[in-house]
Formats: structure tokens, sequence, C-alpha cells
């Protein structure tokens, strides 16, 4: 058998305010087209389907309409609910969809009900662990420690009696389980939401160690925890600390003998995410940055003093600037301003007081017109008090 893995669509979601609907139809477009050219016989969506639990309803559109193209391929799709999706909403009419190819796993009920696949020589048996937050699920599991490790725990001894009975049968079962999850060694971005407060979130991965396959979802970043654990990570960039990662899917082939070739296929990137860092004239001028004219840029400027409308300047060449950042270089310590605090008990006038709070503020003093212009407005108002 034939299994395509995804996660973290996170439909709806958008860039620094810019909507990358348009970015997601294209991913999801080659995913189907692989799933179709590939033959695959199962497509697993390891959670976060959508970006929060209320979608727009454009994004709800999106998900129906890939989801409709992928069930055309022939190919079972299975999903499980993550940590940005409401269960409820998610699951709305599972038992029905089941009947079309949809198999959706958002509630403890369904956990033990794995999708069946039958290949000649082998049967591969899929079990999908919805997204389970500790405190909301730990009576139902009988667990003490509101913690994930635990809960997930509690999760999958249940579904080891359900596959210890299918295996007593004497067909040969490959077993295949989906989880939303940080497990323990995985590598994170700053576009993910955080599970919980400090280290509460990890799950040991020995707990995934006798399923022949493990397809995870909730870290953005494609990678393999174990041989057989892996993330498939987000088919879009949705942080800059993604801008280097290539983005893709799992395709994983079973055997009578349980695992066998795991494939990687990468998937395009429509808009590319670039980092640049410099002095602003540099930039500006740089010929061999035209490569960032049509992505979307994160810029870090470098001048001693922030430069004036760097923002707008910045646009005119790179449109898509969404991040900017100030970190002046080659200032000698000696020059380094004092605390605001410092310099307003060292004030020694009015004037000087506003100058040092207009360079606190946009950190650049203020030119000869700006203080000027202070110095005016001080004066004019000194004159209006003694006519009084």
């Amino acid at each position: 058998m034939r299994l395509l893995h995804t996660s973290d669509w996170h439909l709806g979601r958008t860039f620094h305010g810019a909507s990358l609907l348009d970015a997601q139809r294209t991913v999801l477009s080659e995913i189907i087209e692989i799933t179709r050219e590939r033959q695959i016989d199962a497509v697993l969506i390891s959670g976060d389907i959508y970006d929060r639990a209320l979608p727009h309803v454009d994004a709800v559109k999106l998900c129906n309409w890939a989801l409709r193209e992928l069930a055309a391929t022939g190919a079972k799709i299975v999903m499980t609910s993550g940590n940005h999706d409401s269960a409820s909403r998610l699951s709305f009419g599972a038992e029905l969809l089941d009947a079309a190819g949809l198999h959706i796993y958002a509630d403890l009920d369904r956990m033990i009900a794995p999708v069946i696949l039958e290949a000649a020589d082998h049967r591969v048996a899929i079990y999908g662990i919805p997204y389970l937050e500790p405190r909301m699920v730990m009576d139902q599991l009988g667990v003490e420690k509101a913690t994930h490790e635990s809960v997930v725990k509690a999760a999958i001894a249940r579904i080891d009696k359900d596959l210890e009975e299918r295996r007593s049968s004497g067909t040969e079962v490959v077993s295949v389980s989906m989880a939303h999850l940080f497990a323990a060694g995985g590598v994170g971005s700053d576009s993910e939401r955080e599970l919980s407060t400090g280290n509460l979130d990890v799950v040991p991965v020995e707990l995934f160690e006798h399923f022949d396959y493990t397809a995870l979802g909730h870290l953005h970043g494609r990678q393999k925890v174990r041989e057989h654990v892996r993330y498939s990570g987000s088919p879009l960039a949705y942080s800059f600390s993604e801008a280097k990662q290539i983005k893709g899917v799992w395709i994983i082939n079973t055997t009578v003998e349980g695992l066998g070739e795991i494939e990687e296929v990468q998937l395009s990137e429509p808009k590319h995410l670039v980092i640049l860092r410099g002095e602003l004239e540099a930039l500006l001028a740089d010929p061999e940055l035209e490569y960032a004219v049509d992505a979307w840029c994160q810029i870090t400027l470098t001048d001693k003093e922030r430069p004036a409308d760097a923002m707008n300047r910045l646009r005119e060449r790179f449109p898509d600037t969404v991040v900017l950042n100030f970190d002046p270089q080659g200032v000698d310590a000696k020059d380094q301003p004092s605390s605001y605090a410092q310099r307003l008990a060292k004030a020694s006038s009015t004037e000087e007081l506003v100058d040092d709070f207009v360079e606190h503020v946009r950190e650049r003093a203020a030119d000869e017109a700006e203080k000027e212009l202070v110095r005016s407005v001080i004066l004019s108002t000194r004159e209006a008090k003694v006519s009084q």
C-alpha cells in the first residue's frame, strides 16, 4: 500500500495580514496531483486543518474543495484534529463521511476503530489520535496527571489492545498511527502555537516505537524524529523562521514485512521568504538582491542611526517588506547614548528634553529643521503665558 503523509494546512492563515488562500490552493493542488499520479491509497492529514477554531467561510470552501478533489483520486482520506481545530466542528457528520472515504478522528470514541486498507498479502490499520488537551480528556482516559505524555500514553494503551486483537487473527497487520503533538527530539519554529508552558507538552517518542509508522503533525518543519516517526511539516512557510525549510510530503510504502521505502516529495514555494540585513542605501542599490523584489521580506537595517522613512523607501524596491528591524552597527561604546532616564535627569532645558524624547522614540536625532520647530513652539508657548 502507498500512503501520503501531510499536516498543518492551517487553512485561512494570514502572513503579516496578507491572505494566503491562493498560495494554499496552489500547494494543495500539488498534493492532489501527487496523490493522483502516484496512485496513493490513503492520504493522512495529521491535524491543524484550519488555522482557528472558527474558520472563515473562504477557508471552509477551500477545505471542501481539497477534500473533494482528493477523494476523486480514489484515495481514502484519514484526518485528525489539531490544537488549532475545533474538534466538534471538524468531526460533524464523521460517521456519514466514512462511507465517502473521508475518515475524521476528532474524539476518543472513534480512536480505536482504525481505517483498514486491504493489500494482497497484508492489511494496514491506520489509527487516528486526535489532539488531546490534557485537562479535557484526563478523566475520560482515567489518568491522574494533566500532562500530554500521560494522556497520549493512555490513548495508545487503548489502541494497543485493539491492535493486539487484530494481529491475533493471523493476518499480517501493518500498524500506522497519527497524532498531533510535540515529540521529544523535534525541532520547532516560530509559527507554532505552544501547547503548554515549559516542557509539559513534550511527549516521549518511545511511546510510538511499536507502530510501523507514525505520522505526526504540529511542528512545521518536515523532519525525522525516528526512521518510522516523522513530521510532514506544513505545506507552506508560516514564519520567517521557516525561510530555509524545504516543504513537502512523505510517501510511505508498506509491505507484508512492515514498513517499506519512504520517499520525500517536495512542494513548490508560491512566494519566497527572504531575510535581508544591511544598511539602507546598500540594500536599495545592490543588484544581486533582485531575487528579493517579489518575495516576502524581513529586513534588518544596520545603519548607525535609524534612517528616515525607512519602511516606505524599502517598499519602493521590496514591495512586500512586512518586518523591519533595526540593529545599529559600528557605533563606539563611548558614542552610545545613555539610558532615557539618565538623559532626562541631565536635561538642562525644555528644548533638550524634547530632543531627547524624539531621539528615544524613533532612534534618530532630530535634524536642524525639527529642532528649530521645537524651539519655535516652546517660545510661542512661553510668550503666550507671559501675555496672560
